[in-house]
């Protein structure tokens, strides 16, 4: 659960997205770079804050931070040979450290014994790669001596009072140096959740990147929506938003488990693991920016640059089905489909194992004209039937990652989305399922959460489609969780002129489900829409709602 707490302008922050998005949407997998003077320590890019380092002791890695081997041409090759289209990079963390050439602070990479602008070199040798730069800025700084709050390890000097104003300020002026020096094509903000937009003077922030990068990109971690969403380290459980405009977004994930160097991380992930996790964010509209940690010597780690030149050769047979694809149309993927993309009449099936049996796929409405490997164009033998379409598998060697199967089809891919009765007779809309209506509500997955949230704004609703082949009469029952604080919301759940009504009570926390009976609906068979709207939202959100579950009644 979150509000977002802007202000009534702050649409106008964001103009007409389109243009300077398009890039973004076609790019697909990008890599994000954490490196600092961290790196000496071999303990990741928290060790400041986990480890409790104070200040002075923490300045002390500044003079060892000498990378002598950091060779950017190098990073920016490895980038585009692994098929990535663009690098976000950190240009200062949550340690303060800044790897730019920045003029209002000394605290920054010409300090070092390599007196190099690490940030300005990266930029030059992107842009001869063709590649597209964001920065990543850390808007919470444990160095600062005016950023509030002040770091429990800590200690100011005598007397010293900490003016959060004057930390700002010089926020402010680094993110212009930052636009008007290197002119990135996004900013990437992070360490927003300390302070509310109105405390980052976060309205005021992006208006000034808008009138000094009037194209740049910008994610949402400033307190504010952003042009996307950025969930980390885990792939959303449905497509954020299925009905155009879509939101757009971007899973941030690592190659092992530590954002910066970590001396003793061995657990790398495989490269058929990186190459589904690509495939599946893809498949649900988002962007893929995996994150590689640089060794204290500037050089990227062994594993990680051949486990991304692996990925760049899978790429560079199977991008045509994933740069500028759209997600997946179906509501589901039969096993072992991993995943689906479009792109103009084209459907492009992604098998993570090449199936022994026939392979049913329900929902086509348009006439197949041919089926073939993306590979090499093998035919692939397909039977259509009035409601679904068998793909029927020959022995060949399959793709040790992803054997990509395209369907061509008579105009653009029409599927069917209506939901249907599992073999009990019951019906289940779960939120990943959702058409979500409004501003503020949407699908959220991870740290115990698989549910509709962020239901703030009480115009907002949610809706499925479902078809049934029999009539009956359905107990509804309701999954939810609610905070202790935030109940009292009163809801409706109508179906064509059958209607429903219930109030929340508190649950244990966002994250605590319960199971409520709503009472019955009796439904002929036909397709219909179920639509769940508020009623009335006294406090902060409706709810987090996880399933609406029609069941046969006795």
């Amino acid at each position: 659960m979150l509000s977002w707490g802007f202000g009534v302008g702050w649409c106008l922050l964001w103009g007409q997205p389109e243009a300077r998005l398009a890039w973004f949407q076609e790019a697909k997998f990008g890599m994000f770079i954490h490196w600092g003077v961290y790196l000496v320590l071999g303990r990741w890019e928290w060790v400041m804050h986990n480890e409790r380092v104070p200040i002075p002791t923490y300045e002390q890695l500044v003079p060892q931070f000498n990378p002598k081997e950091y060779r950017p041409k190098e990073w920016a090759q490895l980038a585009k040979e692994a098929g990535m289209r663009y690098i976000a990079v950190t240009t200062k963390h949550h340690d303060g450290f800044c790897m730019f050439d920045s003029a209002l602070t000394d605290y920054d990479c010409m300090s070092t014994p390599a007196r190099r602008d690490f940030i300005g070199e990266l930029v030059e040798a992107c842009r001869a790669e063709g590649l597209k730069v964001m920065f990543y800025y850390s808007l919470l700084d444990w160095h600062h001596p005016h950023y509030v709050p002040r770091p429990k390890w800590v200690e100011d000097p005598p007397g010293h009072q900490r003016d959060f104003s004057r930390y700002l300020d010089y926020m402010f002026g680094q993110i212009r140096e930052l636009c008007t020096k290197y002119r990135p094509d996004g900013i990437w903000f992070d360490g927003g959740w300390e302070h509310p937009a109105a405390e980052w003077r976060a309205e005021e922030l992006i208006r000034m990147i808008r009138e000094l990068l009037p194209n740049a990109i910008v994610n949402n971690r400033a307190g504010l929506p952003g042009d996307f969403d950025t969930p980390e380290q885990h792939i959303p459980a449905a497509p954020m938003g299925r009905r155009a405009p879509r939101r757009l977004w971007e899973t941030c994930m690592t190659i092992n488990n530590h954002w910066g160097y970590h001396a003793t991380d061995h657990n790398h992930k495989s490269v058929r693991q990186l190459v589904h996790n690509l495939v599946d964010i893809v498949s649900k509209g988002g962007n893929d920016l995996l994150n590689v940690g640089p060794k204290p010597d500037g050089t990227i780690q062994e594993e990680h640059g051949v486990r991304l030149r692996q990925m760049g050769a899978w790429l560079r047979v199977h991008g045509e089905a994933i740069y500028g694809a759209e997600p997946n149309p179906f509501l589901r993927l039969p096993p072992p489909l991993g995943g689906c993309t479009v792109k103009g009449n084209r459907l492009f099936l992604h098998f993570f194992d090449w199936p022994t049996e026939p392979v049913r796929l329900d929902g086509l409405q348009n006439r197949v004209r041919a089926a073939y490997l993306l590979r090499d164009g093998t035919p692939v033998e397909v039977r259509q039937e009035e409601d679904h379409l068998l793909l029927l598998p020959t022995p060949l060697l399959p793709d040790p990652y992803d054997t990509v199967v395209v369907l061509e089809v008579e105009g653009t891919p029409q599927v069917e989305t209506f939901l249907r009765p599992r073999p009990d007779g019951s019906l289940d809309l779960h939120a990943r399922f959702a058409e979500v209506h409004g501003e503020t509500a949407r699908y959220e997955s991870g740290g115990g959460k698989d549910n509709i949230g962020f239901w703030t704004n009480e115009k907002d609703w949610v809706s499925w489609d479902f078809a049934l082949e029999k009539g009956g009469t359905y107990e509804v029952l309701l999954t939810y969780a609610c905070e202790p604080g935030s109940e009292g919301s009163e809801f409706e759940v109508v179906v064509g002129q059958q209607r429903l009504t219930g109030t929340i009570e508190a649950t244990k926390s966002w994250t605590d489900f319960r199971s409520i009976s709503l009472g019955r609906l009796s439904l002929e068979p036909g397709r219909y829409t179920l639509s769940v709207r508020p009623l009335r939202k006294p406090r902060l959100a409706v709810m987090n709602l996880q399933r609406i579950l029609l069941k046969p009644a006795p």
